[in-house]
């Protein structure tokens, strides 16, 4: 007889066999091929089929127990499905094997090429699951490898202390002074080639001379390390801003969206400097005037003083801004237009900070002393005038007005004065 591989099978019928006597398994096979023999026609005859291979080897398995036997049937087949299934339900009329009765049921048709394209289907997808891991890496991850590698290259050591520096500390009027090595890496790696590192916890010789010739912008963990850092570089350098990594977060992990952040939201180094001087303030002054008096502090993440009790009404005489003031607020002012922001300024014309103008009463009532002049993108008003007096500012500068000028002691200023 003709056999049928199980690679080229398209179907596999599964049937159950259950006989009241006990009969061998070739009295099975012979059943099968004699009672249905001439019964599907010359072009469905069992033995024609098996022998032109189009169904293959008729396996049975039986197992007798307690007088009775019970097995199954499994015929493959390459047939078509509506001649597969005739053949399978030409099986349910054997109805006797030998003395014996007998009772077949076909319990399933399987499609043998849906079980293979589901493998192939789970198989595809593993493989370029591993494709695209690691085997071809796109043309922007290459361009991003090179890049870092020739950024990381550019690491030079520079001045007399051979600090860890990018490339371009010579030609910016700007640099950006972080803590360590790996923090230089990591800013070059995202673009920043202004970049110098102290080395250490003292501050070098080469910091020191490059404060008095450009604008230095500190760079620091987010944590107590760098606050100290802080502190030395105020003390020994002339340092212009200050910024910090986020709360627990080192400069060298930081992403490149989260380094923009952080030096976009740089404060000045007289804004610290202040802070630090409260901290000294309520460290010197003994627990029952500070329990009288308690000082404000700073909220870095917010960049705006958090209130903590209410200063006494303190108006001071009005003052005329000189030509000179009146084009620093106008500047400001034209960059604040649709910002709903608002500049707190020192009597140097520093920016202390900057808060949304939702913020900016909370934030004037926390302040002692310190403001001179506060630059905003809103209207001045009656209250907003009123918690100006008490925090003894200047000037108050605004897009337009809505309170008379006459009515207080502040000088205010809108758009067309300037």
């Amino acid at each position: 007889m003709g056999k049928i591989s199980p690679v080229s099978s398209k179907y596999i019928v599964n049937a159950s066999i259950e006989i009241d006597g006990i009969v061998d398994r070739p009295d099975v096979i012979g059943a099968i091929f004699g009672q249905t023999e001439g019964l599907l026609g010359a072009d469905l005859e069992l033995r024609e089929l098996q022998r032109s291979g189009r169904i293959g080897r008729i396996e049975v398995n039986v197992d007798t127990r307690s007088g009775k036997t019970n097995g199954t049937i499994t015929i493959p087949s390459s047939l078509d499905k509506a001649e597969t299934s005739i053949v399978a339900a030409a099986l349910e009329i054997i109805q006797r094997i030998g003395p014996c009765n007998a009772k077949i049921r076909v319990q399933n048709i399987e499609d043998v090429r849906v079980t293979k394209r589901s493998f192939v289907i789970e198989r595809a997808k593993e493989l370029l699951k591993k494709m695209m891991e690691g085997v071809i890496p796109d043309s922007q991850e290459l361009a991003d490898e090179v890049a870092y590698s020739v950024r990381v290259m550019e690491v030079q050591e520079y001045g007399k202390d051979r600090l860890p520096a990018g490339p371009a500390i010579d030609e910016s009027d700007e640099i950006v002074v972080v803590e360590g090595r790996a923090d230089v890496l990591n800013l070059l790696k995202h673009g920043f080639k202004n970049v110098i590192a102290l080395n250490g916890t003292s501050v070098p010789e080469t910091i020191i001379e490059l404060s008095k010739k450009k604008v230095i912008t500190a760079f620091v963990d987010g944590d107590r390390g760098g606050r100290l850092i802080v502190k030395e570089l105020i003390n020994n350098a002339e340092i212009d801003y200050i910024a910090m990594a986020s709360a627990g977060k080192e400069v060298e992990e930081i992403t490149k969206k989260e380094i923009h952040k952080a030096l976009r939201g740089r404060v000045s180094v007289e804004q610290v400097k202040l802070e630090i001087g409260k901290e000294v303030e309520r460290i010197e002054k003994p627990p029952m005037y500070e329990s009288r008096r308690p000082q404000p502090t700073y909220n870095r993440q917010q960049r705006t003083f958090v209130p903590r009790s209410s200063v006494a009404p303190r108006v001071s005489a009005k003052k005329d801004a000189t030509p000179e003031e009146k084009k620093v607020f106008k500047e400001m002012l034209e960059n604040l237009v649709g910002t709903r922001g608002a500049h707190i300024l020192d009597d140097k014309l520093n920016i202390l900070g900057k808060v949304p103008i939702s913020e900016l009463q909370t934030t004037i009532k926390s302040l002692s002393s310190g403001v001179y002049a506060i630059v905003f993108d809103g209207s001045i008003d009656k209250e907003l005038v009123k918690t100006a007096e008490r925090a003894r500012i200047n000037f108050l500068v605004g897009m337009d007005l809505r309170v008379k000028a006459d009515e207080t002691n502040i000088q205010l200023l809108i758009v067309n004065d300037l």
